[in-house]
């Protein structure tokens, strides 16, 4: 008799405490978006984020996870064998030490935070009520597809070669390519709306957004590894030298270019290394890192003067993450 599947208690409790990092993310990034908008839009803005953690729990757990890394015919969508999170209790995910739940619930953190990245682009003129219909049906029709191409076990994109740590192309570029159709579709805010979101009308709480984003970084990088091991080290290692370096980088081109230095402009750049860092995590050296982080961060930087007179992108969800992301993963 073959012996029972046991789980590795370390890899468990790591990745246990990486679902709690990721999930703490989609607060992070309600306080992000929320700090940047007119003081009249705060509360909704932070809804809109906050509500993807419920809005993604269901679909996720009947269709998203079995459509993302079950079996598929083509390597573009996955069966149903595992809706409603089926023959996932008391067994290992494939190729790790992890209980297949916690894989499931693990990947359904990332859904939540790329939903919730999506209303950087809409917020100031989506009608909430559109917005919570139309999360779940992105995070199956968009979301779950692109997650199988290149995480699934016979995904397209995984097939060719081409790697992606945790996240650049799924969550990041599928996100911010969303965003910005969506941009488009909506059309641009009204010129008195625009003019008033130009400035964050509360810098400190867009701060605490970046820090806890930041924070909860540590799970959605370090955690891909899916095991507490020296892949996992250095993961986190990268993901801050990268932001430090993006964040350096940041503020000299700002002083460079604008004679000033701002603090939203500082997180940002923050924020962009992290995004650069995503897809090649566990893959590079720390000295690489922070090359991704100052190099990119100089090709990124130039893509935040879109005019929004023509794609009204609210609060630059495409160069943030679309952008950075494509720079990252190249």
């Amino acid at each position: 008799m073959a012996a029972p599947e046991v789980a590795s208690s370390g890899d468990t409790a790591w990745i246990l405490t990486s679902c709690a990092l990721v999930l703490l993310m989609t607060p992070g990034l309600a306080f992000f978006y929320g700090g940047m908008v007119q003081r009249s839009n705060v509360l909704n803005t932070m809804m809109m984020s906050i509500v993807t953690m419920g809005m993604v729990a269901l679909p996720w757990m009947f269709l998203g996870f079995s459509l993302a890394f079950g079996g598929g015919a083509g390597g573009f969508i996955g069966d149903l064998r595992h809706a409603g999170f089926n023959a996932l209790q008391g067994r290992l995910w494939p190729g790790t030490a992890l209980p297949a739940l916690l894989f499931a619930v693990y990947q359904m953190t990332f859904c939540v935070v790329g939903c919730a990245i999506i209303s950087g682009s809409v917020v100031e003129r989506m009608q909430f009520s559109a917005y919570i219909v139309f999360i779940p049906i992105w995070s199956v029709l968009v979301y779950a597809p692109v997650c199988h191409w290149v995480w699934g076990p016979d995904g397209w994109i995984d097939e060719m070669g081409a790697k992606d740590f945790a996240g650049g192309t799924v969550v990041h570029e599928s996100t911010a390519v969303s965003a910005l159709v969506l941009a488009v579709l909506l059309g641009p805010r009204s010129m008195r709306s625009a003019e008033q979101s130009t400035q964050a009308h509360n810098v400190p709480i867009v701060i605490l957004g970046a820090a806890l984003l930041w924070f909860g970084w540590s799970g959605f990088n370090a955690g891909s590894a899916l095991a507490a091991n020296e892949q996992a080290v250095l993961a986190l290692v990268n993901t801050y030298q990268a932001a430090g370096a993006s964040l350096v980088t940041w503020i000299l081109i700002e002083r460079w270019t604008a004679k000033r230095y701002s603090a939203v402009g500082s997180v940002t750049g923050a924020i962009v290394g992290l995004v650069l860092i995503t897809p090649g995590a566990g893959l590079v050296t720390p000295v690489g890192a922070a090359l991704i982080g100052v190099l990119g961060c100089v090709v990124v930087y130039p893509a935040f003067s879109i005019n929004k007179n023509r794609v009204d992108d609210s609060l630059d969800t495409f160069p943030c993450h679309g952008v950075a992301g494509f720079v990252g993963t190249v």
